[in-house]
């Protein structure tokens, strides 16, 4: 039996007692995140809000197994916000479409959430109506035409299903009951009110597909709400990422369970309070690459130095080298070396240890 065949659901129920410690350690960590933030200057929060919306949508795309570039989103996103930062590249309209759902969810985090604005999210996950070669039926709840929604895994004819949504004719008034309870203010702790809206719509699955990002959206919603703040400073999405295997298993056990959803929400409560404590990773990025840039604010670099500097300052995975910088700066490895050296001689990049085809380079610490 699955948690929506109960006779009582969707009435969820936890024990407050055994949750209240955890809920308190994460309420003063947000607290404590956010007056830090606070007393950073107007263009730090911004570019810490980027960084941060950056994150959770290329790790709430991938959580679904879908690779969104970094830079398109981080350019799609800085746009949308009207920031003028160096290197924006293009972006394309699948990625433009789950910023435009994340800057919607998060940046009118106390609008009523509706059914039109859930289709509005849907077409925009799905701008060509399609899911890799699969058509979906956009803006429009399933019809389970092709039998039920199912989650499943493995190879064909040795699938294992994981959770069985309820039938397509469900749908619609299993979502009312939703937004009514979402929208309603009620004495149920914001915190906890965004792992309980997590876990009901996607145990709904209303869609033929997108129903972990927008869950993960609506979550993101309901902690801005928590926040009270139109910016985002830690990223649940990447939390997730980073934990995925636990969160199916935690996910599944919990839709495989009675109305009694503790064990979901003390895993919220403590994943949500691991991406608080990773935001400081964040924080120390934006510090280091302010203090970076006030360094080299009077030195003469073009487009192709500020935008590569910038993606190292971000956090380059990997070794930079003459052929990455040149494929990033799309230019010729030439070029790439003439900029390079530049850079060395300004006291800005050094040549890591090695050399020969291995020659690497790093942000010099000043």
């Amino acid at each position: 039996m699955y948690i929506w065949q109960q006779p009582e659901w969707p009435s969820l129920t936890w024990d407050q007692a055994a949750l209240a410690t955890l809920l308190g350690q994460v309420s003063r960590a947000q607290g404590k995140l956010l007056g830090k933030m606070e007393a950073l200057g107007f263009d730090l929060r911004n570019e810490a809000h980027l960084q941060t919306l950056t994150q959770d949508v290329v790790k709430s795309s991938e959580i679904e197994g879908e690779h969104l570039e970094t830079d398109q989103v981080r350019s799609s996103i800085a746009r949308r916000l009207g920031m003028d930062i160096a290197g924006l590249v293009p972006s394309d309209r699948n990625v433009d479409g789950v910023v435009d759902m994340m800057l919607d969810a998060t940046g009118k985090y106390d609008d009523a959430l509706t059914v039109e604005r859930l289709y509005s999210w849907h077409a925009a996950l799905f701008p060509t109506g399609y899911s890799g070669m699969y058509k979906v039926s956009v803006a429009e709840w399933r019809d389970d035409s092709e039998g039920p929604m199912q989650v499943v895994s493995g190879p064909i004819g040795r699938e294992k299903v994981h959770y069985e949504a309820p039938p397509a004719d469900r749908v619609q008034q299993e979502i009312e009951a939703f937004l009514e309870w979402f929208n309603t203010s009620n004495e149920t702790d914001p915190i906890l009110k965004a792992g309980l809206a997590h876990l009901w719509f996607v145990t709904i699955h209303p869609f033929d597909d997108g129903n972990g990002r927008i869950a993960r959206a609506i979550a993101d919603m309901a902690l801005s709400r928590s926040d009270e703040s139109r910016q985002r400073f830690y990223s649940m999405s990447g939390q997730i990422r980073n934990e995925r295997k636990e969160y199916y298993h935690t996910l599944e056990w919990t839709q495989k369970g009675e109305l009694d959803v503790t064990r979901w929400q003390t895993w919220f409560l403590s994943c949500l309070d691991r991406a608080i404590a990773g935001a400081e990773e964040t924080l120390s990025t934006v510090l280091t690459k302010s203090r970076f840039w006030e360094r080299f604010a009077t030195a003469a670099l073009n487009e192709r130095q500020i935008k590569v500097l910038n993606r190292l300052l971000d956090g380059f995975d990997g070794k930079m080298t003459t052929s990455k910088w040149a494929k990033i700066a799309k230019c010729s490895q030439d070029t790439a070396h003439r900029d390079i050296l530049d850079l060395i001689e300004k006291g800005a990049l050094e040549k890591d240890a090695g050399g020969g085809r291995s020659t690497s380079y790093s942000l010099s610490p000043g």
